[in-house]
């Protein structure tokens, strides 16, 4: 599959000579055209409900995208509850899926009316204590331990993740609840992450489905909705497949009449948590190359570096690259393109082969949409940058401005001495 940009040279150098580079890009006809696939995918279940993992794309404007097609968010701390809040979200369109969780944010969370999902067994006795009666519906989340395997392929390790409770902690969970008045009952479980097969999901779901009959039957309790959660990955390298949401929802369809209809659950809801299947592929990072070094090896220096997009740092993940005006010269030309962080790890591709990149080129790198910004951070003092959102017809508008040296010194105003900081 080739990989290609969604925003052309002329654009991006719009984009560029009024925001600066780097900045984020999104893809709102892209986003919108996707969370409508993502809608009729699972049409065939009336409750059906995406909560956007906000985790992923922390931005209001974004999160107000997603509500024009009725989805809700997915939200694990004060700030995120405190976004959804902002983009008009309320009530039950609203998951706190949160681990460790302290009191204020349960507080805030309740008083929204959202959904609370208990990580743990102990927050159940903890959130009583601290906040008081439970409400009528509660989420608890399963960890059924051990190895998630498709295919004999190992995808991911249950059993060594912090999230969720044992198989007898949730009738545990559930007929604790049920004894302090909860009502109504929902089923968690996040097994894999960034899976690219149509398999996932369906999978998934007949384990949370029989587990939702065997629930119902052992605790004699109201189940409403099961959250398939995320998990469903995106292509960053050219040679994947990528998912078919299509496919995807009608193997949950499937997995749903095999199971829960002869349990008497047909009513029961579906939900998905999806955060980099929402938005990866439609956001990118776009920096300039400003140096050339020629050492041992080739290197291209940009004004992005790791505190703007971290994954190629921390795990080592392939971003795929597109040197804008240049995609249909020849990729003949050995690079590292890194940034300016006093650390090693800051490079964005290693042993890439690339067109011949010479200094004011800008650089676009593929599938930041997810965990892209969100994840920035302020390590040497480099600063997050703006965030675009380029609309079907062609406009663009800032969602984020870039961050200055006295948001970064803002946090130091306690101290008079530093006044100077701030002028």
């Amino acid at each position: 599959m080739k990989k290609t940009a969604f925003i052309t040279k002329e654009k991006a150098e719009e984009i560029a000579a009024k925001y600066g580079t780097p900045y984020h890009v999104y893809d709102e006809e892209g986003i919108r055209k996707n969370a409508k696939e993502v809608a009729d995918a699972f049409g065939w279940n009336k409750g059906f409900r995406e909560y956007f993992a906000v985790k992923a794309t922390p931005n209001p404007f974004i999160l107000k995208i997603f509500k024009d097609y009725g989805f809700g968010c997915d939200c694990s701390s004060m700030a995120e509850l405190k976004l959804a809040a902002a983009a008009g979200f309320t009530g039950e369109e609203i998951m706190f899926s949160s681990n460790e969780t302290p009191a204020e944010e349960y507080k805030y969370a309740t008083e929204l009316g959202a959904i609370i999902n208990f990580d743990d067994i102990t927050m159940i006795p903890y959130y009583l204590e601290n906040v008081g009666e439970l409400p009528e519906t509660i989420c608890c989340r399963y960890n059924p331990g051990g190895t998630f395997s498709i295919s004999n392929h190992i995808m991911d390790n249950p059993g060594d993740s912090k999230y969720g409770m044992t198989r007898q902690q949730m009738t545990e969970a559930f007929n604790m609840l049920k004894q302090h008045g909860v009502k109504h009952f929902g089923i968690h479980a996040f097994l894999a992450s960034n899976t690219v097969t149509d398999d996932y999901y369906p999978m998934l779901a007949e384990q949370l489905f029989t587990l939702a009959a065997e629930l119902k039957k052992e605790c004699d309790v109201d189940i409403v909705f099961v959250n398939l959660s995320g998990g469903v990955g995106i292509p960053y390298t050219p040679d994947q497949e990528p998912n078919h949401i299509d496919r995807i929802g009608e193997g949950v369809k499937q997995a749903y009449e095999r199971v829960m209809i002869p349990a008497g659950l047909d009513g029961v809801k579906v939900y998905t948590e999806m955060g980099r299947y929402m938005m990866g592929p439609f956001g990118a990072l776009v920096t300039r190359a400003i140096h050339e070094k020629h050492i041992y090896k080739e290197y291209i220096g940009v004004d992005a570096c790791a505190a703007n997009l971290m994954r190629p740092a921390m795990y080592g993940s392939y971003h795929h690259i597109t040197v804008l005006g240049k995609e249909d010269q020849a990729c003949d030309t050995k690079y590292d393109v890194v940034g300016s962080l006093c650390e090693n790890n800051d490079k964005f591709a290693i042993d890439r082969m690339l067109p011949r990149i010479d200094k004011g080129d800008l650089i676009y790198i593929h599938d930041t949409g997810a965990h892209g910004s969100a994840m920035g951070y302020n390590y040497n003092g480099r600063l997050w940058c703006p965030e675009v959102m380029l609309h079907g017809d062609g406009s663009f508008s800032l969602i984020r401005r870039g961050q200055t040296l006295n948001d970064y010194f803002a946090t130091l105003d306690c101290f008079k001495e530093f006044e100077m900081l701030f002028r």
